[in-house]
């Protein structure tokens, strides 16, 4: 069974772009699986429906304005909040939101009730927020409040203290905090000492230095930003999966709608952004499938975190694969690494598909359908696990 690793060396196959070298890596990581599968009737089937759907929806790059969290306005205001937020972009899966450990057909309303009001939740403008847009909503709380959010001078040197409180949920005797906080904290201040070292301390500087290249954008930074690096080693080679950095173009060129500092001509290179939702939406459209045994290793870490409350007291594996227990995966854990790059190859072949129908539709745009399609239709997701690991990577 092949083992796979995070990786800090900056190895990269022949292909010359950071999207080819995610293409790449995706292709040679579902060829080398053994318990994440793509298949091909589930690909067209897929492709058919996303297609019909997208199309009878009108989504396009608009969907993403239209959300009351993200910037109204396109400006270089919008290029730094937007930056601020994909550095931090990252875990915000609950505990408290898995399958229960051993629900009854009397007590699931309950437990789901109680699991609503225990996971991390911020509240702006009188709507509650879970999952990542917790994220914008602190940030955007914290603007309004009159703390320098989106000013790399300030983040740049902030403090836990500090990022506590911006990040604070709404009730913190019955509700979690959010996750990882020491490591947000560390991700502000790189970020933050590179643009002010390299780029005058404005993400917008860094934009114009990429001459509407897409490909440009990902490369600085992947180069400059060490925790944008989204390398592993994965049977017996590095791949590279690039989610944050990627995705950090798609939100630039969402908001300007692929117009002004939002122009990338090479915009549809981009692949999908590699999480825990969007496989979860792909097995509920049948181009993905997982194991038996991995299936049931998901279900079975799903229960037994929800059981411990919290990751923390939940059991951490090593990189043996198969696990010896149901738990976390590890950032660079093989399965991890599989059910990531075979959800890349996954859109990649069904925006194929698509393509062969005469519509023109992008990674980016199918992957932000998925994401969207997930969040929406919670029912539908019920029987389908996540898996659970704790990283800055997504």
């Amino acid at each position: 069974m092949p083992i796979a690793q995070t990786t800090h060396a900056a190895e990269h196959p022949t292909k010359t772009t950071p999207s080819e070298r995610v293409l790449e890596s995706a292709e040679y990581i579902s060829r080398c699986s053994r318990d994440v599968h793509v298949p091909d009737a589930g690909v067209r089937q897929a492709a058919q429906e996303i297609m019909r759907r997208m199309q009878r929806t009108g989504y396009s790059t608009a969907d993403w304005r239209r959300h009351a969290l993200n910037p109204s306005v396109a400006d270089a205001e919008a290029l730094e909040w937007i930056f601020v937020v994909d550095a931090l972009n990252f875990s915000f899966w609950s505990a408290n939101t898995l399958q229960p450990a051993a629900a009854s057909d009397n007590n699931e309303e309950d437990d789901a009730a109680r699991s609503s009001r225990q996971r991390y939740t911020v509240t702006l403008d009188g709507t509650a927020y879970s999952g990542y847009w917790t994220l914008c909503a602190a940030v955007n709380r914290a603007l309004r409040e009159g703390t320098a959010m989106t000013d790399s001078a300030f983040y740049s040197r902030i403090t836990e203290a500090e990022a506590a409180h911006v990040f604070r949920t709404d009730d913190a005797a019955t509700q979690e905090a959010i996750p990882l906080l020491g490591e947000r904290v560390r991700v502000l201040r790189e970020v933050g000492g590179v643009l002010r070292e390299k780029y005058g301390g404005k993400f917008a500087n860094l934009v114009g230095q990429c001459a509407g290249s897409a490909q440009r954008l990902v490369e600085l930074v992947v180069r400059d930003f060490p925790c944008f690096r989204d390398e592993h080693w994965f049977a017996g080679r590095p791949v590279q999966l690039y989610k944050r950095a990627q995705i950090l173009v798609a939100d630039v060129w969402a908001c300007f709608e692929g117009a002004g500092l939002g122009r990338f001509d090479d915009i549809d290179a981009i692949t999908m952004f590699a999480d825990y939702r969007v496989p979860q939406a792909l097995c509920r459209f049948g181009a993905l499938q997982y194991s038996d045994r991995l299936l049931g290793f998901l279900r079975a870490s799903e229960r037994r975190v929800r059981a411990a409350g919290s990751e923390q007291d939940s059991h951490q594996l090593t990189k043996a694969c198969p696990p010896a227990r149901p738990g976390l995966l590890p950032s660079g854990h093989a399965w991890e690494v599989e059910i990531r790059g075979n959800s890349v190859w996954a859109v990649e072949l069904i925006r194929r598909r698509i393509a062969e129908c005469g519509v023109g539709v992008n990674a980016v745009l199918i992957d932000f359908y998925l994401w969207d399609y997930a969040k929406d239709h919670p029912e539908e997701m019920q029987t389908i696990p996540i898996h659970l690991t704790r990283s800055v990577f997504y």
